[in-house]
């Protein structure tokens, strides 16, 4: 993957290995992470459920910044829009000024696609001539811009007391989420005769119908409708595959030049020095893994999220000198191959392997910030707004950055993380990937270890919002160690029988019992 800015951010912080989002769709983890708690407290399973209506007032991340004196500002995607966050953006609870949204993101289900027909068709694979889309422009270049000039015109903004406002900035970019629209260059990359299948892209012989998603999301585009492909294991043209994968790949590259462009900026207007700056995703996808694509599944590949954070004069020092941000265009500089400094980036990355949660993320800036405190929630959290269901990473940050050995002696870290998803049926239907909340009958609980994925697919009731734990459906399991790829359910094999019982009773057990212990 070709990201010289996101990997210069990795480098001048620290990259951590083994994160897990709590849902695998855009609403549900968005909502889980800004506030801290899980989709089982937030009662948030999909895109239009308001948290602070259904399940409790919940102090968020931005919100607990703009109490202790930042400005909040929000651009793009950062909450779901809609009614997952009362169709303001949690504005103004969270935010000291109204969101920002590109006004070119209307265009997302328009026929702006030029297709091999001559005529404009809604793609799922969307390479553009910018200055030939409407507004000339496309969402995350509005967003980019948004920011800059917001980091200009702060940079000149000071309070009575002479001293710069501290500020909390969102931005969300919406690439690579789909469509795949993205300036027509960035192909050039990726050429498609390089680009190759999904490494495993079969439906895997033991995977429960349950655990499916028929990727809905995409048979809506004209360019997947042509394929005609059955309902719900259908298979999509080998080419085609390689064209969606190729459109993701530029996709990233693309929005990694807008990220390089927003750190540029964050280095001349001075603030580079003192902010603290955090990259991540909210989910990841499938690119044909299982013959899946999107989303909406409890398997790895679209549970495991990106996650940078770097802080200043503490993970950007080199022999004791600050190292600035500098934009690195992509594409005037990808064909001249790494250049010296964009080699040193990969060979200098402070990483961190233990299982983290995007849940942890609140904590830990709150804690990395200096502001307060963020407690742990108590069992039953709905009337409690303020609180966690996640753990601070300073522990670990103080690991990477220090090379300390005393961790291990000094606190036990989590040995599992958990996720979820709905669906409403055991049988893949039509609305499996995406089931609003009165029609979600199944809840699949699922457990990361270092060793083995495992998963319980169980009735759920909308009506109590309870799972019921003895009516178990579906269990899959999966050996990382030999089955990276979660191709091969063990769960019905005998000889895995006492494991899966002890796996079992850890999942039950859940997320409290796997909180680091301090000793």
């Amino acid at each position: 993957m070709i990201t010289p800015n996101i990997d210069q951010l990795a480098k001048r912080g620290i990259k951590f290995n083994q994160v897990f989002a709590q849902q695998a769709v855009c609403g549900p983890s968005r909502t889980s992470l800004l506030t801290s708690r899980r989709p089982d407290t937030t009662f948030t399973y999909d895109q239009h459920t308001f948290w602070r209506t259904f399940a409790g007032n919940f102090r968020t991340l931005p919100q607990h910044f703009k109490e202790s004196g930042y400005y909040t500002v929000s651009v793009g995607k950062v909450f779901h829009p809609g009614k997952a966050s009362n169709m303001t953006d949690d504005y103004p609870y969270s935010w000291s000024q109204e969101p920002y949204h590109p006004s070119t993101q209307q265009y997302k289900m328009a026929k702006v696609c030029p297709s091999p027909d001559g005529k404009l068709h809604m793609n799922l694979v969307c390479p553009v001539k910018v200055d030939s889309q409407p507004e000339s422009t496309l969402p995350d270049i509005q967003s980019m811009q948004y920011a800059r000039d917001f980091l200009k015109h702060f940079a000149t903004t000071y309070d009575s007391e002479n001293c710069v406002k501290p500020f909390f900035l969102a931005v969300g970019f919406h690439k690579p989420h789909i469509p795949l629209k993205f300036p027509l260059e960035y192909l050039d990359l990726y050429p498609l005769s390089s680009v190759s299948l999904a490494p495993d892209p079969r439906y895997p012989s033991d995977m429960p119908p349950v655990a499916w998603n028929p990727w809905m999301d995409l048979r809506k585009r004209d360019d997947v409708k042509n394929y005609k492909v059955s309902f719900p294991y259908g298979e999509l043209p080998e080419k085609f595959q390689r064209e969606i994968r190729q459109g993701y790949f530029a996709s990233i590259s693309y929005m990694d030049d807008l990220v390089g462009q927003l750190l540029g900026t964050l280095e001349e207007t001075g603030f580079a020095s003192n902010t603290l700056v955090v990259f991540l995703g909210d989910h990841g996808w499938s690119l044909g893994e299982h013959q899946e694509w999107s989303k909406f599944s409890n398997f790895e590949v679209a549970l495991r999220v990106p996650l940078l954070i770097s802080i200043p004069h503490i993970t950007d020092l080199i022999d004791g000198f600050r190292q600035p941000f500098s934009y690195v265009p992509v594409m005037r500089n990808t064909f001249e191959k790494e250049n010296n400094s964009t080699v040193a980036l990969k060979e200098s990355y402070r990483e961190v392997n233990e299982l983290v949660e995007l849940v942890d993320l609140y904590p830990t800036l709150a804690e990395l910030a200096e502001i307060p405190l963020v407690p742990l929630c108590p069992l039953i959290s709905n009337e409690t707004d303020f609180c966690t269901e996640g753990s601070s990473l300073k522990p670990l940050i103080d690991k990477a950055v220090y090379a300390t050995t005393s961790l291990e002696d000094s606190i036990s870290w989590k040995s599992a993380v958990f996720s979820q998803y709905p669906r409403p049926s055991v049988q893949p239907m039509k609305i499996s990937d995406s089931p609003e909340l009165n029609d979600i009958h199944i809840m699949g609980y699922t457990m990361r270890t270092d060793k083995y994925r495992y998963t319980e697919w169980m009735d759920f009731d909308p009506k109590t919002l309870k799972a019921n734990w003895t009516s178990v459906h579906a269990q899959e399991l999966y050996l990382h160690e030999d089955d990276p790829l979660e191709d091969h359910n063990k769960a019905g094999f005998r000889e895995y029988k006492k494991l899966v019982a002890n796996l079992s009773k850890q999942l039950r057990e859940g997320w409290r019992a796997e909180l680091p212990k301090v000793q």
